[in-house]
């Protein structure tokens, strides 16, 4: 059993549980054993294993539940939207862009109101007039590209948008100078036929618009 050697104990005896947790001692939603039983497994007192716990928990692995003892939340710490995107390259991110703007884009289609319309064509507008700076054209294709998320009405997809795509804009930059668009012309008309397939309620191909438009972009950097 392995116990806690070093200080400061309460981020030992946390890294220590999380090493338990991931060798699959307790899977998902298992309930630990005892304060007590625990501690003593540890090396370590009870007040340092409550510190733990609650480290443990602020990183989304472990729930206290009120009289009912603490739970596996999570078979592995989630690394923050920073940290994860300064390890990944702009093709993973455009990925993760496909797997939330296509779904975006087909509850736009459905969910819209003359409103969000309105918001698109000014976006798509300022897009086509964002002139030749790199800068320019990639923080006017993201606002465009909110607007249709935004246009879904659901929170939790206009969030992950948020959390991610704004941050991926140097790395975006970045990439369009060392290897610019073969046909702008033709990826403006990718946002066009987005927009009208929003416009014209027709879920599936506002979905299909948006995810051959981004896999277009994708393979320009893959």
């Amino acid at each position: 059993m392995a116990h806690v050697q070093r200080h400061p104990l309460a981020a030992q005896a946390a890294e220590v549980l999380l090493g338990r947790i991931r060798a699959g001692e307790w899977p998902l939603g298992h309930k630990l054993p005892g304060e007590t039983t625990l501690a003593a497994q540890l090396g370590v007192g009870r007040s340092t294993l409550r510190e733990a716990v609650r480290e443990l928990a602020g990183r989304g692995v472990l729930e206290s539940r009120q009289g009912a003892g603490v739970f596996v939340t999570a078979l592995e710490v989630t690394e923050d939207w920073d940290t994860l995107l300064r390890r990944a390259d702009i093709v993973t991110v455009i990925e993760a862009r496909i797997a939330i703007e296509a779904e975006a884009a087909a509850l736009a289609a459905h969910r819209r109101t003359p409103a969000d319309l309105r918001v698109m064509w000014r976006a798509l507008a300022a897009r086509a007039e964002a002139g030749p700076a790199v800068e320019s054209l990639v923080d006017a294709d993201t606002a465009f590209h909110r607007t249709v998320v935004t246009a879904a009405h659901n929170d939790v997809l206009t969030s992950m948008f948020d959390a991610f795509v704004p941050r991926s804009r140097h790395a975006m930059i970045d990439m369009l100078r060392m290897r610019p668009l073969p046909d702008e012309g033709a990826d403006h008309r990718a946002h066009e036929l987005l927009l009208d397939a929003v416009r014209a309620r027709d879920s599936a191909a506002a979905a299909t618009a948006s995810r051959v438009h981004l896999t277009s972009l994708k393979a320009v950097f893959a």
